[in-house]
């Protein structure tokens, strides 16, 4: 019986991690998003081929997204910028792959989102955090 209490003392008294992951100590953003001129970065590890397109979690520094679309002729690319501006609540314009155009790794540039907001709407978008 001690260890029932003391196992659910620990589980209540714990700062659990329910919380955004933008919102963390002293407004520290997740690892998967900086600042950039003009925007922001957001590093993804994109998984083609799935069944829709959504987040799945974080991979290491990147955050895990699923997309429904084969790698085949940058139609993986088109659909993670679409998915990201709608997300992001930006024109499609304003998202571009600016690295790893060919890569499962990839940075993406959002022109006039804060990271903070960008963190926000993507930990909402997939219960990351």
């Amino acid at each position: 019986m001690g260890r029932k209490s003391r196992n659910s003392s620990a589980t209540s008294g714990a700062a659990a991690p329910t919380g955004s992951a933008a919102s963390g100590a002293a407004g520290r953003l997740p690892p998967w998003v900086s600042a950039a001129a003009g925007g922001c970065l957001v590093r993804i590890h994109a998984v083609p081929r799935a069944s829709r397109t959504e987040v799945a979690g974080v991979h290491g520094d990147a955050l895990k997204v699923r997309l429904a679309a084969p790698p085949v002729d940058g139609r993986a690319n088109a659909t993670l910028c679409e998915w990201l501006a709608d997300v992001l609540g930006v024109p499609r314009g304003a998202v571009a792959v600016v690295s790893g155009a060919t890569s499962r790794e990839k940075a993406l540039r959002a022109a006039g989102v804060a990271p903070e907001a960008a963190a926000a709407a993507l930990d909402f978008a997939g219960g990351v955090g």
